[in-house]
C-alpha cells in the first residue's frame, strides 16, 4: 500500500510520519474504540480490548493510513508512556497486605511463578532451533515470563526495554491473548471435571452446586471494584508527577550499575539486573505502596491513567506489525506460549495436590499468573467463589511486581 500513496499523494502514508497530532488523534481514537467495544459487546470483552487496539492498528498501518515509524512511537510512547504508565499501576502492591491476607492462594501463586520461569526455559531450548532467531526467541521468553506472572504492564516492561522487534511484539501479543482466552476455558473445565473434583478438594464448588452461597455477593464485589471512582484535579497531577519521579530515580540509579563492567558471570548478572530501570521503577513503586499506604489512598484514578496508558503502548505495538509476519510467527509461538502454561499449570495443581489445597485455589492462582488480576476476580466472581475475589485481585496484583524482576532474570540468563 506504501507504493499506492507515495504514486497518489506523493508520500507513503495518508498521515505523515511527521503529523505528531494526526498521529496522536489516530492513536487515541484506536484506543477509545478498543475499550469502548470491550466494554459494549461480549465478543469484544472475549478478544481483549488489547487485541483490538493492536488489530487497529496493524490494519491502519498495513494499509498506508498511517505510517509504520514515527518519533512519535519512538520516543514518546517507547521512551515516555510505558515508563510512566508502570508507577501508577504498582500503587495497588501493597506486600504487607498481600502476605496477610492471601493465605495459601500466594503459595500456590508463588510457585506458580517459578513454573512459568521454568516453562520459559524449556520453550526457548526446545524451539530456539524452529524459530531460527535465538535472540528474539530470548526476548519473547522474557515479555511471556513477565506476562505469565505479572499482566500487561510487565509485557510492554520487558518489551521495552530489550527492544523486541516489532512484528515479533506484535506476533508475541496475539499468541499471548489467544493462549490466554484458550486456556481460561480450560480452567473452568477442570472446575467442572469428574477427574479433579476426584483427586483434590473443592468446598466452594459444592457450596456453589448446593445452593448455598449467594452468588449476588459476588456480582456486588465486581460492581464495587469496576464502579465509576472519584477522581480530582489533583488527582491527576499528583499522579503524574509521582510516576515521573520514580522514573527519573529510577534511571539515576539504574544508570549508576550500567556504568559497571565485570568479567565475573554472576556479578554480570548481578550488574544487568540492578542496571535495569524497571527493576528500580518497580522497588521503589512497591515501596511507596507498602510504607506510604494512607498517601496512597488519596491518589484516585492511579490504576486508570496508568491502564490507559499501556493501551497506548499496545496500539503503537501494532502499528509496524507486516501482518504476514505475525500470522507466520504467531502459531510458532502460540506453541511456546502454551509449554510456558503447561508448566504453570503443572507446578499449581501439583503444589494445591502436595499441600492438600483446594482445587479452586489451584484454579485460581494459575489464572492470577497467566491472566493478571483483573481476569483471576473475574473468574471468581462468575464462578460464585465470592470469598477469593479479594485474594485473587491482591495476588495477581503481586504478579505486576514479580513480573519484571522476572523477566529481566530470565533474559540476563539467555544471554541479553
Amino acid at each position: 500500500m506504501s507504493n499506492f500513496w507515495m504514486n497518489a499523494i506523493g508520500r507513503e502514508s495518508v498521515i505523515a510520519a511527521d503529523s505528531t497530532w494526526g498521529l496522536l488523534m489516530v492513536m487515541c481514537g484506536g484506543v477509545f474504540l478498543a475499550v469502548w467495544l470491550e466494554q459494549k459487546y461480549a465478543w469484544a470483552s472475549k478478544i481483549s480490548g488489547a487485541i483490538i487496539a493492536l488489530i487497529i492498528a496493524m490494519v491502519l498501518a498495513n494499509l498506508g493510513v498511517i505510517p509504520t515509524s514515527s518519533v512519535l512511537y519512538d520516543d514518546v510512547v517507547w521512551g515516555i508512556i510505558v515508563p510512566m504508565g508502570i508507577p501508577m499501576l504498582l500503587l495497588q502492591c501493597n506486600i504487607r497486605k498481600i502476605w496477610t491476607e492471601t493465605g495459601r492462594m500466594l503459595t500456590i501463586f508463588l510457585i506458580g511463578a517459578v513454573g512459568t520461569m521454568v516453562g520459559a526455559f524449556i520453550a526457548y531450548y526446545a524451539l530456539k532451533g524452529p524459530y531460527g532467531n535465538a535472540t528474539d526467541l530470548a526476548k519473547v521468553a522474557s515479555m511471556m515470563t513477565g506476562s505469565y506472572i505479572g499482566g500487561g504492564v510487565n509485557f510492554a516492561a520487558m518489551a521495552s526495554q530489550y527492544a523486541a522487534g516489532d512484528d515479533v511484539t506484535a506476533a508475541a501479543t496475539v499468541a499471548d491473548n489467544l493462549l490466554m482466552a484458550i486456556y481460561f476455558f480450560v480452567l473452568i473445565f477442570c472446575a467442572g471435571s469428574k477427574f479433579f473434583r476426584k483427586n483434590f478438594n473443592h468446598p466452594l464448588i459444592q457450596e456453589v452446586e448446593s445452593g448455598q452461597v449467594d452468588l449476588e455477593e459476588a456480582k456486588t464485589l465486581a460492581a464495587a471494584f469496576w464502579s465509576r471512582k472519584d477522581i480530582s484535579l489533583k488527582d491527576i497531577a499528583v499522579n503524574i508527577a509521582y510516576s515521573v519521579g520514580v522514573v527519573w530515580v529510577s534511571q539515576l540509579v539504574a544508570g549508576l550499575f550500567a556504568g559497571f563492567e565485570v568479567t565475573n558471570g554472576f556479578m554480570d548478572f548481578i550488574v544487568k539486573f540492578l542496571g535495569s530501570q524497571y527493576v528500580w521503577i518497580t522497588t521503589f513503586s512497591v515501596l511507596v505502596a507498602t510504607f506510604m499506604e494512607d498517601k496512597v489512598k488519596e491518589m484516585h484514578g492511579s490504576q486508570e491513567i496508568g491502564t490507559y496508558l499501556i493501551y497506548l503502548f499496545l496500539f503503537v505495538i501494532g502499528v509496524p506489525a507486516n501482518i504476514y509476519t505475525v500470522v507466520t510467527k504467531s502459531p510458532l509461538l502460540l506453541v511456546f506460549t502454551s509449554i510456558m502454561v503447561l508448566v504453570n499449570m503443572l507446578f499449581c495443581f501439583g503444589a494445591a495436590k502436595i499441600f492438600k489445597f483446594n482445587l479452586e485455589d489451584a484454579i485460581i492462582a494459575s489464572n492470577a499468573n497467566i491472566g493478571g488480576p483483573t481476569t483471576a476476580a473475574g473468574m471468581a466472581i462468575s464462578q460464585g467463589w465470592a470469598t477469593l475475589v479479594g485474594p485473587a485481585m491482591l495476588i495477581g496484583v503481586l504478579g505486576y511486581v514479580l513480573g519484571n524482576y522476572a523477566g529481566t532474570m530470565v533474559a540476563i540468563a539467555l544471554g541479553l
